[in-house]
């Protein structure tokens, strides 16, 4: 037997199958869907789901709506757990061609012979019957795998085989498996059979000490009194081992209770999902595992001959129009905190409550999800993004002003020199003294003549400069409006 690595290398390296069929997914079921949305309300309101097409490129239906505003919607893994009552007449139908119209490939571990499952299915049987547990016996389980579209370009056999040996090296449990699409084509998947006991290396085999007498359900009786009807003979469905005879055998341990958990679901789910990964192509087709408890709906199978089928198909439908909308304003960029919070305020407690009131009503829990799906439309157009600041005036004209700062800021440093040199050059003519100091004294008013002729001719510049940009003059240009557009343009480029 090939370890997982083992099979995983094969698997990737194999050459591709000459079926290229496409797998159906839906959102529970991991149907591609890109999503539309329009920048504004109006064309919001008019969003539509489209199918992708193509090497997984976003399609569109708005001619000229912009590339950033489209995206794909993240897919779930599609794996479902299954309770089989009759576990060889299941395996017979998913393995055999002749029942099975689109079968590529079986596949079953070292012990899982067709002796082992009629071994398993008859000591289930006895067991369950000497429970006295009404209902029916479970014999052995399932899991379904939708496998993506990509994976038709792998070997079948090779497929089949990595999923069941990662199943059998983790969990060392007998597996039959089976890979076919079923009859539309549409969908591409595993079906994965497994038993919840292992073999005894010795088998547990009680002779019986007395005759032994078992009632109709197969439970002990003391005495053979309580076995007869009332003229003395043997019940119909009663039996009696003869003292020295096998009374009770166990070839298999006990039902592993694991196997029944939630737990046990979410961790094989994980385990599969993490496989389709590490062999897709795209990056774009990697699955995740549906979170319980997240902002989406999970939607129902719908299976053959159920008499619920149309009302489980509009329940659907509620739930799919609640996750196309969580969709939205998750673009939209309303918080994943927020989205939940309608989603247990607007649905789940209401839904409680209405149970609680009115017990279920399928028609109640379609207007309870369809409520929730509008007040979330209102907080997504109501929702806004802080905005960016908008300029109101162009990029020249805050190019033009951006200049006439610099050449302005310049000539105030000029100003301030200046204005510097003649303060300490009149503090300087200020402290000469005495009678022979009249050459220091001219020389000091000179040089404060020229300083303030050339604050002047700074002054005059700066005039100019802001006139000639428009403005009546310096303190024109500083007014409020002007100030509210130069910091507006400062903040969008910054």
């Amino acid at each position: 037997m090939k370890s997982e690595s083992q099979v995983m290398t094969e698997a990737g390296s194999i050459s591709q199958s000459p079926r290229r069929l496409r797998a159906k997914y839906t959102h529970r079921t991991n149907f591609v869907y890109a999503l539309c949305i329009s920048p504004c309300r109006e064309l919001c309101q008019k969003r539509q789901l489209v199918r992708k097409t193509g090497a997984y490129a976003p399609t569109h239906s708005e001619a000229g709506e912009s590339r950033e505003r489209r995206m794909l919607i993240g897919r779930h893994s599609f794996i479902r757990q299954n309770k089989l009552s009759d576990v060889v007449g299941r395996i017979d139908y998913i393995s055999n061609p002749k029942r099975q119209e689109h079968l590529y490939a079986t596949y079953q571990t070292e012990g899982a012979t067709p002796e082992f499952w009629k071994n398993l299915a008859r000591e289930n049987q006895l067991d369950f019957k000497a429970s006295g547990t009404t209902g029916k016996c479970i014999e052995g389980r399932e899991f379904i795998i939708a496998l993506p579209e990509s994976f038709v370009e792998y070997k079948a056999d090779d497929v089949v085989r990595l999923f069941t040996e990662s199943f059998y090296k983790r969990y060392s449990v007998e597996c039959s498996a089976a890979l076919h699409h079923n009859k539309k084509m549409t969908n591409y998947h595993i079906h994965l059979v497994f038993s919840e006991r292992k073999m005894l290396e010795h088998p547990e085999v009680k002779i019986a000490t007395r005759n032994m007498f078992y009632d109709e359900q197969g439970k002990h009786r003391r005495t053979k009194k309580e076995i007869l009807d009332e003229q003395g003979n043997l019940r119909a469905g009663c039996s009696i081992i003869p003292k020295g005879e096998a009374y009770e055998s166990h070839i298999f341990t006990k039902k592993d209770e694991w196997f029944k958990s939630d737990a046990f679901t979410r961790e094989v789910k994980e385990m599969f999902t993490e496989i389709i990964n590490s062999h897709v192509k795209v990056e774009s087709e990697k699955l995740s595992v549906f979170q319980q408890g997240g902002v989406y709906l999970a939607t129902k199978k719908i299976g053959k001959n159920n008499p619920k089928a149309e009302e489980i198909k509009a329940d659907n439908a509620a739930r799919q129009e609640w996750n196309r909308t969580v969709d939205v304003a998750l673009v939209e960029g309303v918080p994943e905190e927020d989205i939940l919070t309608v989603k247990r305020e607007r649905i789940t407690d209401k839904t409680l409550q209405s149970i609680r009131t009115h017990g279920w009503l399928p028609d109640m829990f379609q207007q309870i999800i369809r409520g929730a799906k509008d007040f979330l439309q209102e907080m997504i157009f109501k929702f806004k993004l802080p905005p960016k600041p908008v300029p109101k005036i162009d990029l020249q004209e805050w190019n033009d002003m951006r200049k006439l700062m610099e050449k302005l800021q310049k000539q105030s440093q000029a100003m301030k020199s200046i204005q510097q040199e003649i303060s300490s050059l009149k503090k300087q003519l200020s402290e000469i003294t005495g009678f022979f100091k009249g050459k220091a004294w001219k020389s000091l008013e000179g040089k404060i003549e020229q300083a303030e002729k050339e604050e002047k001719r700074i002054h005059t510049d700066m005039e100019q400069t802001v006139k000639q940009a428009g403005y009546p003059d310096v303190q024109g240009r500083r007014n409020q409006t002007a100030r509210r557009e130069w910091l507006c343009c400062v903040q969008w480029t910054g």
